[in-house]
């Protein structure tokens, strides 16, 4: 055991009392720095609101935990999210079989393609693209809690790319559907949405907005569908026949092509104007098929060859060969040909017949070729009356002509 000298006690006292000393006045000014409170447990402590004062030069920042459950959107989302619950359970995906030939060459069934729809009746009609459903042997569409029907075609339109197809939903399921908006008031720059199947993947929506309006855009049909709607939506294969909307969850186009040299969306998409599918829907229901208006005679698409043979002053437009007797073009004084001649190769000519009209124009609107011609009766009806202007011989005349009903042919 260590004795200590009474000198060595008295510094221990010292250091010690010095010690305490010092423990007790950075005790106090720690209480004064934290305004005198009691320390309180951290799942006890309060969340201090943010003041709206900015913190000053050699501030801490504060860490503020976001209160459970509470998620801020921005409008854009807000409205995104807006339109996707209003019209995806109108939405449908579409699947096809077609018919191939196996090795004994026998029909078998196998995988078609893929594509979207919007409901427009709760009575189950279903507005597509023909493309979608094109060839196909039985039709699938699948809505948005998973169920499948069997769908049959009611109508289609080649010349727009337009189909109408219906399933039958059991007694008391209410269908939701998609209104149709107005094509016709639309604004470059204007924002829209798209919700489709893209690559099979159903329910995808995605955002862009109107890049352009008024396009004409050929088919691979080679009909040329007038006023589509370009965007910069991503529209990919499994996208076409589904709806084009608005911000208000208006079908304002049917997704219809892309260009691309990838087969993928490059931000240039074609939508067929929801106005086209508004003026032919209700007769593909009806009738299965969009009547049109069509003048009643033979009609041959001039090239440089035939108008130099036939000693035209002009190398474009449509020839009259031949006009029926009796015919709304006969009453409206259309002449056709009078001298037959022989076009094309041998195994592949045509005959028929020069020194008749030439059509130039049709309502105001040029025709230089066949497509032209289609393009200028798309939404004339069988019985209406259109300006056709012809050349004849070097003389330019107008004509009045009733028209008559196009060939189902």
């Amino acid at each position: 055991m260590r004795l200590y000298s009474g000198k060595q006690v008295a510094g221990i006292l010292i250091f010690v009392c010095s010690v305490l000393f010092l423990v007790s006045f950075i005790a106090g000014q720690a209480g004064f720095s934290l305004g005198g409170q009691a320390a309180v447990p951290e799942e006890d402590a309060a969340v201090i609101p943010d003041s709206g004062v900015s913190a000053g030069a050699g501030s801490v920042p504060q860490l503020i935990e976001a209160v459970a459950g509470e998620v801020s959107y921005t409008q854009e989302e807000l409205q995104n999210i807006s339109v996707y619950e209003q019209a995806n359970e109108a939405v449908v995906n579409i699947t096809t079989e077609t018919l191939g030939i196996n090795w004994f060459l026998e029909p078998v069934p196998q995988e078609g393609g893929t594509g979207s729809g919007s409901i427009i009746d709760e009575r189950g009609y279903v507005l597509t693209n023909r493309h979608v459903i094109s060839d196909a042997v039985r039709i699938n569409v699948s809505l948005s809690d998973g169920t499948q029907y069997e769908a049959r075609v009611v109508g289609v339109d080649r010349e727009n790319d337009i189909a109408v197809i219906r399933f039958d939903p059991p007694d008391g399921v209410r269908l939701r559907t998609i209104p149709f908006g107005d094509s016709a008031s639309l604004k470059v720059g204007q924002k829209v949405l798209a919700i489709g199947n893209p690559f099979g993947l159903d329910r995808t929506l995605t955002t862009g907005i109107v890049s352009a309006l008024g396009r004409p855009v050929r088919t691979e049909s080679n009909t040329i569908i007038k006023d589509m709607i370009q965007t910069d939506t991503a529209i990919n294969p499994g996208n076409s026949g589904g709806p084009l909307l608005d911000t208000q969850g208006r079908m304002i186009g049917i997704n219809t092509m892309i260009y691309s040299t990838s087969g993928s969306s490059a931000g240039i998409g074609f939508a067929i104007p929801v106005n086209t599918a508004r003026r032919v829907v209700a007769e593909l229901i009806q009738y299965g098929e969009v009547r049109r208006g069509s003048i009643d005679a033979e009609l041959i698409q001039l090239n440089a060859s035939i108008a130099r043979y036939a000693n035209l002053p002009v190398s474009r437009g449509l020839l009259v060969s031949r006009v029926a007797s009796g015919s709304n073009a006969e009453r409206a004084g259309l002449r056709g040909g009078t001298s037959a001649v022989r076009y094309g190769s041998r195994r592949n000519s045509t005959v028929f017949y020069i020194g008749g009209d030439v059509i130039t124009a049709i309502g105001g609107q040029r025709v230089d070729t066949l497509t032209d011609y289609y393009s200028a009766l798309e939404d004339k009806k069988p019985g209406e009356t259109v300006m056709v202007e012809i050349l004849r011989g070097n003389n330019r005349l107008e004509l009045e002509l009733t028209l008559a009903e196009r060939s189902r042919s």
